[in-house]
């Protein structure tokens, strides 16, 4: 049954169905089906679903970085980047990535971190000489690999429905995020190589004292979130708000460059994009909550261990899973449908849960760079004013790396669970 549900979620999907409606259809028609309870179940649910405190911190992240994007902070965040890695070769392509590894800090979502950062430096790498299909590649897959730096929307969410805690999870994906972002940065100098791309200037420790400084407003979000979680001072939704409060007063009052109309204008945007991922996030607990009362979980796990025992085969056969789920599924969506069906099954195989969670993030993070749903790229093809084809075939070198360090990180967990075992929790 569960391949019926899936698949029928997928035909939905692909036929434009928005993915909410896809989830709840399919909820309904099974509920009718199946004739097991009432369908009073779906009202409660959706209330239910979208009524978790640790996922307020969605809507607050998302609104966070829309001030920073209309607020001068992501320039400032680019311009220090530039002072600290513009003297390599196709430097400007390293700048790309660090910054986005920055923006990353703040906004939680890889398609803000596409859109902020893009806006600057699509423009700015023409004007270098970059083929414009290989800036918006470089910016695109980028914004995937940082979705591991935290704070992390989809991390919030695995959290969620794993049961496990946000803020192990924050720390697990950093050293992930650095290698998954080190190896963007290795394939940008590369082709840097290859294309005879300049250098933006000279390494000067005076021109990256002055960028610090110009940046040290915006830093201080960063400061902000981990502070409060390392010190054990606030939850992450709490840091969430603290967030939006010192981009708000840092973009207002201190850069001067957030205008009302422009809050106004972030508000608006930041609502819209909430609305899509707690309208998934709410339908998609009417579906979790059918698949747990007929114990598909549970039928699942056996099915796997019925063909193998083998751990390492079962986490190939999930990073498969995931991946093709990533394709035509919102990365809310393919964690709050699989996650509940997969994790009695990872418990079983005693794989960590939290270095599960960095494995699903990366996987969904390759599977927002591949067709046919892509946001991330699909987003990067707007800014860029490009076919999204010419995007795809760019930038599916930058992909396959993704990818290797995706199987990296499965079969080597100390990479995601080394940072937490040296933290005293």
């Amino acid at each position: 049954m569960e391949w019926l549900i899936l698949g029928i979620i997928i035909l939905l999907t692909v036929i434009n169905v928005p993915i909410a409606f896809a989830l709840s259809i399919t909820a309904i028609v099974f509920l009718l089906w199946n004739g097991s309870a009432s369908l009073s179940v779906v009202p409660l649910n959706l209330f239910s679903g979208a009524s978790s405190f640790p996922l307020l911190a969605i809507p607050l992240f998302i609104l966070a970085g829309g001030l920073m994007e209309t607020s001068g902070i992501s320039l400032r965040l680019v311009n220090l980047a530039n002072s600290l890695v513009g003297f390599i070769r196709g430097g400007l392509a390293m700048v790309t990535v660090v910054a986005t590894m920055i923006q990353s800090e703040i906004s939680g979502s890889s398609v803000a971190d596409a859109a902020a950062i893009g806006n600057v430096v699509i423009p700015a790498m023409e004007k270098r000489g970059y083929p414009r299909a290989l800036s918006a590649a470089i910016v695109s897959n980028a914004a995937s690999a940082a979705i591991l730096i935290p704070p992390s929307i989809p991390m919030i969410i695995y959290a969620w429905m794993a049961e496990v805690s946000v803020a192990k999870l924050f720390f697990a994906g950093f050293l992930p995020g650095f290698i998954a972002c080190a190896s963007m940065m290795g394939l940008s100098y590369y082709y840097a190589r290859k294309l005879d791309l300049p250098m933006e200037q000279k390494f000067s420790l005076n021109e990256v004292g002055k960028s610090t400084v110009r940046a040290f407003w915006a830093l201080s979000i960063p400061i902000v979130i981990w502070g409060g979680i390392l010190l054990g001072i606030a939850t992450a939704t709490e840091v969430a708000a603290l967030a939006v409060i010192a981009a708000l007063i840092i973009g207002a009052f201190i850069y001067r460059e957030l205008p009302v109309r422009e809050i106004t204008r972030v508000l608006n945007d930041s609502t819209g994009q909430t609305a899509v991922v707690m309208a998934i996030v709410a339908s998609s607990a009417v579906l979790g909550w059918f698949l747990t009362s007929e114990q598909i979980p549970q039928k699942f796990a056996r099915m796997i261990l019925e063909t193998t025992s083998n751990k390492y085969l079962i986490l190939i056969f999930l990073n498969i899973f995931f991946f093709i789920a990533g394709m035509f599924l919102h990365s809310a969506a393919a964690i709050i449908l699989i996650v509940p069906i997969v994790m009695p099954l990872i418990r079983q195989i005693g794989v960590d849960p939290i270095h599960f969670g960095i494995i699903v993030t990366i996987n969904l993070g390759v599977g927002q760079q591949t067709p046919p749903v892509a946001t991330v790229l699909f987003t990067v093809a707007t800014i860029a004013r490009l076919p999204f084809w010419e995007v795809f075939k760019a930038g599916w070198p930058f992909t396959v790396v993704l990818a290797l360090v995706t199987l990296l990180v499965t079969y080597v967990p100390w990479i995601s669970l080394g940072l937490v075992d040296l933290v005293n929790w």
